[in-house]
């Protein structure tokens, strides 16, 4: 089984916590987004995956990409860069990894996060990762027969088609027969928005009569922007508290100090005189004093000094000193 990951957007909607790093690479309750992605993906697909292919941008730069590798090897699996030079779209994009495109795979994309716990029907061609919303006219859905077979894909739908919104992860039986189809795609040169895009690739797979089938997901998280990926930190706390996991290091000093569940705290964190939770993600090495913090997410090597903040999200090695609740401030940046 292989993974197949584009992320070579830089996630402009979460500036300026992604003018340092990707957006796949901000932690959500103490891991990368990307990593908390391909592992869920692993515990689903319940066997073992041979290779993680990662498409970037090729100005990642090499600390990115040992990143990205090390992700793969704690999975023990392969991990494998290729690189976009040109944002042509989600078609364009996965055919920049055609070299890894054959056998079993999913390709995911790196900006959401999902809970689920149903068994992949491995006898389709494809699983298309769904979730029912409350407003399809707001996404992409998929069409239905009464087998409960993916027919067709439309794309914010004026009129109701179903209330199932894909995700952004799809398994194929077999890549290769992406891969063909895709090649199609750039081929004919069809073009959507200026963009190739990896449904008519799908939707010619389904027009040869391939079998398509919802995979439903009981929580869909969005890291669109700052507000909502707090807000994904908070629900991912949350799940990750009630399966038991303890998420506070032992290695942090305390004093005079509270820590209200759920938390997750990272090594070396120092905190003096703090209101620390609920639902609050703190990278290693950060001090934090006279301060209380709620509903937050801050990262590593920050210094936060006399604050009541809720809602923030501090960027790493960032400095703050203040009054301020509803912030956020990128890496290296000080308010003092």
């Amino acid at each position: 089984m292989r993974i197949i990951v584009p992320m070579a957007g830089r996630g402009s909607r979460l500036r300026p916590h992604t003018l340092t790093i990707p957006k796949p690479l901000i932690p959500i309750a103490g891991k990368p987004i990307v990593q908390r992605l391909v592992e869920d993906i692993a515990g689903v697909l319940e066997e073992a995956v041979e290779e993680v292919a990662f498409i970037i941008k090729d100005d990642f730069g090499a600390e990115i990409e040992e990143k990205l590798l090390k992700v793969a090897k704690d999975l023990g699996a392969k991990g494998t860069i290729y690189y976009q030079d040109k944002p042509l779209g989600t078609g364009h994009a996965i055919m920049c990894a055609k070299d890894s495109l054959e056998g079993p795979c999913v390709v995911a994309y790196a900006d959401t996060l999902f809970k689920a716990d149903f068994n992949l029907d491995k006898t389709a061609d494809s699983v298309i990762w769904v979730k029912q919303v409350k407003d399809p006219q707001a996404y992409g859905v998929v069409e239905l027969n009464e087998a409960k077979e993916i027919t067709g894909l439309v794309e914010k739908p004026q009129d109701f088609v179903s209330d199932l919104a894909v995700i952004g992860i799809y398994y194929f039986k077999d890549a290769g027969v992406l891969k063909k189809e895709l090649q199609g795609v750039l081929d004919n040169n069809i073009i959507h928005g200026g963009e190739y895009q990896i449904n008519d690739g799908i939707k010619a797979m389904m027009e040869k009569g391939m079998r398509f089938v919802p995979g439903k997901v009981d929580e869909w998280m969005d890291c669109g922007n700052k507000d909502v990926t707090v807000e994904t930190n908070s629900r991912m706390l949350d799940f990750l508290h009630a399966d038991g996991e303890n998420l506070v290091s032992a290695n942090i000093t305390s004093e005079n100090s509270e820590i209200i569940e759920p938390c997750y705290i990272g090594d070396g964190v120092v905190l003096k005189n703090a209101t620390v939770g609920p639902n609050v993600s703190i990278g290693d090495g950060t001090h934090i004093e006279n301060t209380t913090v709620k509903n937050s997410l801050i990262q590593t090597n920050a210094i936060v000094k006399n604050a009541n903040l809720e809602n923030a999200m501090i960027g790493n090695h960032a400095t703050f000193n203040g009054q301020f609740t509803d912030v956020s401030i990128g890496d290296y940046s000080a308010l003092k």
